[in-house]
C-alpha cells in the first residue's frame, strides 16, 4: 500500500514536469514564430511589421496588433487602426499619412483619429492634419477586408513640414 502511494506521488510530480515543460515549449515556440498565423477565424491574428524607417524620425507608426476575422475576410470590431505618434515635443505642420494595400487587403468605412481624411478609395486612405503636436496621434481606423487571410500587407507613407523622416516608412502584413 505505502509503495502505491509512493509510485502515484513520483507518476504524479513526473506529470505536472512533463505539462510544465510541454507549456514552456509552446511558449518559446510560439515566441520564436510569430509570423506563423492560424486560418481559424475564431483565433486572434497579429502582423509582424516590417518597417525601414530612417535614424533620427521623431515619429512611430502603430498599428493594430491583435485582431479577429470574422465571416467573409472582414475584421471584426471597428476593423484596423493604423496611425503615427509624435515622440518628440516639437509641432509639425502639413501632416499627411497614406496607408495603402500591397497585397490582398481592402477598406471599407474609415474614421479619422486626430485629423480628417482626405482621400479614402477601397485600396487607399489618407488623413491629414495642419499641425502635429507634440506627443500627438494621427491615425485611422478603418473597416478591412483580407482577401487572404494568410497572406496580407500594406504599405505607410508620412509626409510633412519640420522633420528628417523618409516618405515610405514600411510594411505592415503577412
Amino acid at each position: 500500500m505505502n509503495r502505491t502511494r509512493i509510485t502515484a506521488a513520483a507518476l504524479g510530480t513526473a506529470a505536472l514536469v512533463t505539462v510544465g515543460q510541454l507549456g514552456l515549449a509552446g511558449t518559446a515556440s510560439a515566441a520564436g514564430d510569430a509570423t506563423q498565423r492560424s486560418a481559424s477565424a475564431d483565433k486572434p491574428r497579429s502582423a509582424a511589421p516590417s518597417a525601414t524607417r530612417s535614424s533620427g524620425c521623431p515619429i512611430d507608426i502603430v498599428y493594430t496588433s491583435r485582431f479577429y476575422i470574422g465571416s467573409g475576410g472582414w475584421v471584426t470590431g471597428n476593423g484596423l487602426y493604423f496611425g503615427i505618434k509624435n515622440k518628440s515635443s516639437k509641432k509639425f505642420g502639413k501632416v499627411k499619412f497614406t496607408v495603402t494595400n500591397v497585397k490582398n487587403i481592402r477598406f471599407g468605412r474609415a474614421t479619422a483619429k486626430g485629423g480628417k481624411i482626405t482621400h479614402k478609395t477601397s485600396k487607399s486612405v489618407t488623413v491629414y492634419t495642419k499641425t502635429l503636436k507634440g506627443k500627438a496621434k494621427l491615425g485611422v481606423q478603418v473597416r478591412t477586408r483580407l482577401l487572404n487571410k494568410n497572406s496580407y500587407k500594406v504599405k505607410f507613407q508620412v509626409r510633412g513640414n519640420g522633420w528628417n523622416c523618409a516618405v515610405n516608412q514600411g510594411t505592415w502584413g503577412n
